[in-house]
Parts: C-alpha cells; structure tokens; sequence
C-alpha cells in the first residue's frame, strides 16, 4: 500500500479527481514544455460529463495562464482505461510538440507516464487487514502505532498539517455564509445549523447538530473552492474532521491524540483504496463517502481506545450500509446531494463505533470480504450512476435546465 501521504492531500476543491489531480497534472505537464506557446485540453469519461460543474476547464485554464488553452469535452469515446482521463496537448505556433494521456484515479492522484504520482512509494508490504491484524497481533501495538512503524514518526508531522488543514476549514465554513456558485442557489446554511438551538434541544439532538454542522462546513467550503484535505477525496472530505472535531471539543482530546486517530482511519482508507477504489467515476458515491464513513469509524474506535476487532467491525459496518451508493451531483456540482450526504455519513460512522462496541464478538463477516464486495458492486453499478450526472438524483437538475 502507498503511504498516508498519497490518501490525504491539501488542495482546493471542488473535487479531487476533477480539480486537484488536472491541476496537478497541467503544471507538470507546462514545466515539461516551457517553450508552448499554447495547450489544449481533452476530458473524457466523468471528467467530459460534469467537469463544467466541477470546475475542471476553470482550473485548467488558470493553471496553464497566461498562455491559452482550448478544452475539449469529448463525452462520446468510450472504453477509457479510466473514467476520469484527460490528454494535454503542447503547441507551438499551431504544431503539436508533445501530448500526456492522465489518469486522474482519485484523491487528487494522478497517473502518467513520466510523472512522479505514477511511481509512488509503496511503504506497506500488505494490502489486507487480514495481514495488518497479524503484524498488529504479533507486536503487541495498535494500528497508529503500526502506521509509524512502516513510515516513521514524520508520518505524524505531516498528519498534524492534515488536521490544521481540517480544522481550518471547519472554523472557516462555520463563519461563512452566501449562496456556492455553479447557479444551483444553495445557500451555505452550516453557520446556521451550528448556531440554531432547537426550543427542546437535548443532549443527543445537540450533538447531532454540531456533527452535522462540521460536516456541512466542510463540504461547503470545498463546493466553494476552498482549501480542504481530502479524507479520502474532496466530495467526501466532511465526514472524517466532523466527528473527530466534535470529539476533540467534547473531550478536551490533545492533538496528539487525534492523529493517532488519522492514521488509524487512513490505514482503512488505504485499504480500500488499494483493493477497490475511492473515485466516484469507478465505483459510485460509495466509493468516497463509503469509504470516509468508514474511516472515520475507524478513527473514532479509536479514539474511544477500542479493540482491533471492534475497530475492524465499525468499518466494516460503515461499508456494508454505504454499498450500492450513486454518484448522483445534480449539474455536475458537489452540493446536491453531496453536502448533505456527508453530514449522514458522519453520523452514521458514529452509529457503526457504537454498534460494533457492543456486537463485535458476533460478526460473521470481514472488513477484507466487504471491502472486495464493495468493489464487484461498484463495478456493476451502471454508469448512469457514476459520476456522470445523467441518473439518478442528477436527472431532476437535468429537467431543471429544460432537459427530459
């Protein structure tokens, strides 16, 4: 498995396939031809369906300035080696210098011939949990513990810019209101939730406004284009900080101690990005709020300083109630149903810690077969309902805009 560097990123939002990767990938591309005096652009797959809302041509564009860029949205070809896939054309006086077919695989990662993202460390030597429980079991540690095993104390450092990066982005979304832009009118509203008290509040209803609150500040910020980390993409970056942002609040918890939870739900992240995926365009929405719910129940087991099989069954949990699910933006943007989704996934994550804290010793299932599980399904799942915007709840913007 690739290191916790690759699953959590620092970018802009709104997405890390459709924004940070392309991002990445035309800056390395512009240094590789500094004599272009001109690009062009040709998205295919998701990213042809619903870059326009994305902001995947916004972001090309600004990368590659001052210099033009022409982009093409080729929705026709077929049989990508992945549905986010782009090509970056150089020109010189009208005449092609050199092109870059890239794989934007989610996360913000990118894979190309000739650029570093394609070599990316492998730091893990397994790419199970049935292989990291024996490691775990065998040295008498936890699962954080093991993380800085394999890639040294530093991990925790960088994880520390992670979780400043999130927490950031909480307080920010928390003060921030207006309407996103894309034209769908959505109104920022977790300011709102976080102050509006409910005439008969109780503790648990308290709680779960403040989750869902962090939740919604995330995910308005990355539908802003604001900076965010992605756990494990942008689209599904509220879940993981909500819940731990709460509990570090509620609990007085250090900083120290949340990073341990990091790096506990990044190894499931890491896990299910490496056995089935974490786009959206491959596998649908459960792909990347499925696996974010799932690392942060990870996460907040940990916290709570359960045991590695309780830990494995709240994931486990978290995947097996997300299997199925659709990407389905309405117009291309991360904001219907994505913001909400990640406000449910978050207090769903809390539901499976407390499921799995009492039912653990009686599971019968394991978080390496649901996780191969989740990847079948996501494979079968028709594309109409990955990431194109063309079904499911994606269809109401389509009649919204006069279309069937």
């Amino acid at each position: 498995m690739e290191s916790l560097r690759e699953l959590y990123r620092i970018g802009r939002g709104p997405s890390s396939s459709h924004t940070m990767g392309p991002e990445r990938a035309a800056r390395l591309f512009a240094e590789r031809y500094p004599q272009a005096d001109a690009f062009r652009a040709i998205l295919y797959g998701s990213l042809a369906k619903t870059g326009a809302g994305h902001g995947t041509d916004r972001i090309l564009v600004e990368t590659l300035a001052p210099r033009p860029l022409e982009v093409v949205f080729d929705t026709v070809t077929a049989r990508l080696p992945h549905e986010n896939t782009l090509d970056l054309i150089a020109l010189a006086k009208g005449e092609e210098l050199g092109r870059l077919r890239v794989l934007s695989v989610g996360g913000g990662r990118i894979v190309a011939e000739g650029i570093p993202d394609a070599e990316a460390p492998r730091p893990y030597p397994v790419s199970t949990f049935a292989e990291i429980e024996e490691i775990v079991r065998a040295h008498r540690i936890r699962l954080w513990e093991y993380a800085v095993l394999v890639e040294g104390e530093e991990i925790l450092s960088y994880l520390g810019e992670i979780w400043r990066t999130m927490r950031d982005c909480i307080e920010r979304g928390l003060e921030t209101e207006g309407v996103l832009p894309g034209g769908l009118e959505v109104q920022r509203r977790a300011r709102s939730l976080y102050r509006r008290v409910h005439i008969d509040e109780t503790p648990e209803t308290r709680e779960n406004r403040e989750v869902c609150a962090y939740a919604f500040a995330v995910g308005e910020e990355n539908a802003g284009g604001g900076r965010v980390a992605t756990a494990p993409t942008c689209g599904a970056a509220g879940v993981l900080p909500a819940v731990l942002y709460y509990e570090q609040k509620k609990r007085r918890l250090p900083d120290e101690t949340i990073l341990h939870a990091l790096a506990t739900g990044g190894l499931i992240g890491n896990l299910i990005k490496t056995r089935a995926s974490i786009s959206g365009a491959e596998c649908g929405c459960q792909a990347e709020v499925g696996t974010a719910c799932a690392m942060a129940a990870a996460a907040l087991a940990e916290l709570y300083g359960l045991g590695l099989s309780e830990i494995e069954y709240a994931a486990e949990i978290a995947i097996e109630h997300h299997l199925g699910l659709t990407c389905d933006p309405i117009c291309g943007l991360v904001q219907i149903p994505c913001i909400e989704r990640g406000a449910v996934a978050a207090m769903r994550a809390k539901n499976a810690v407390n499921l799995s804290s009492f039912l653990a010793d009686s599971r019968k299932l394991t978080l390496d077969a649901v996780i191969e599980t989740m990847d079948k399904t996501g494979r079968d799942i028709a594309a109409a309902y990955r990431e194109t915007s063309e079904g499911g709840l994606a269809r109401l913007g389509l009649r919204r805009k006069g279309g069937e």
